[in-house]
């Protein structure tokens, strides 16, 4: 039976699990919506074009709602986070950061990029040779999220590692590693699909953790109290 309050309302507990849902369902519903669209919007080509000029175009209204919603959901699960690691390692940081990539996820979907590389079709095949206002503003917002991801990374490692879950440990930061590294590569080997990779590993890693947190969230509120 549901624990509720003496007003009869959802405890705390649910609440909880109900936030850290959010970030549980936040990557694997932009990955999945990225890549249909990746394999079916004419004229894209996932080596060639960065998935933010998914945003560009007469269905540009997909990928814009994909990063609201998705940015969304995971701010919401940085405030399950919070109220899960409550005066624990990781507790402080770790919500904040995430919040930081949802925030990020935001602003990358209200503020579109630039037409580039032939994308939408009809457009120059180069780089813009100017930013406009809205796209110097989206190019923030893949920096600030990654930049919060790798430190949440590292956040969570540590945590991990005083509980004495090295595999979690290991984990995180093998994802920061290899993320980072499969983003860097792309540029030099100039394919997009790399940073794509090294990006839904980092993503769907806050999704993995928020499973887990909200698993053990769960587990210590059936435990009863000695």
């Amino acid at each position: 039976m549901t624990s509720t309050t003496s007003t009869g309302a959802p405890s705390l507990a649910v609440t909880t699990r109900t936030l850290l849902t959010c970030g549980v369902l936040a990557a694997p519903l932009f990955v999945a919506v990225v890549l249909i669209q990746e394999f079916t919007r004419a004229g894209f080509d996932p080596k060639k074009h960065p998935l933010s000029l998914l945003s560009l175009g007469d269905l540009g209204w997909i990928q814009i709602t994909n990063f609201v919603v998705a940015g969304v959901l995971a701010f919401a699960s940085a405030f399950g986070l919070r109220r899960a690691l409550r005066g624990q390692r990781a507790g402080t940081w770790g919500p904040i950061l995430i919040g930081t990539y949802g925030v990020a996820l935001v602003w990358g979907g209200v503020f579109v990029a630039d037409p580039a590389f032939g994308y939408p079709v009809g457009t120059p095949d180069a780089a813009p040779e100017k930013l406009s206002w809205h796209g110097a503003l989206h190019g923030i917002a893949p920096a600030v999220a990654s930049l919060a991801l790798i430190a949440a990374c590292f956040v969570f490692a540590r945590r991990f590692t005083g509980r004495g879950e090295r595999g979690w440990a290991a984990y995180s930061v093998a994802t920061a590693v290899v993320g980072t590294a499969l983003t860097m590569v792309s540029f030099p080997l100039e394919d997009y699909r790399f940073m794509f990779a090294g990006g839904a590993l980092i993503w769907l890693w806050t999704s993995i953790v928020a499973a887990h947190l909200r698993q053990t969230t769960a587990q210590s509120e059936s435990t009863p109290a000695t």
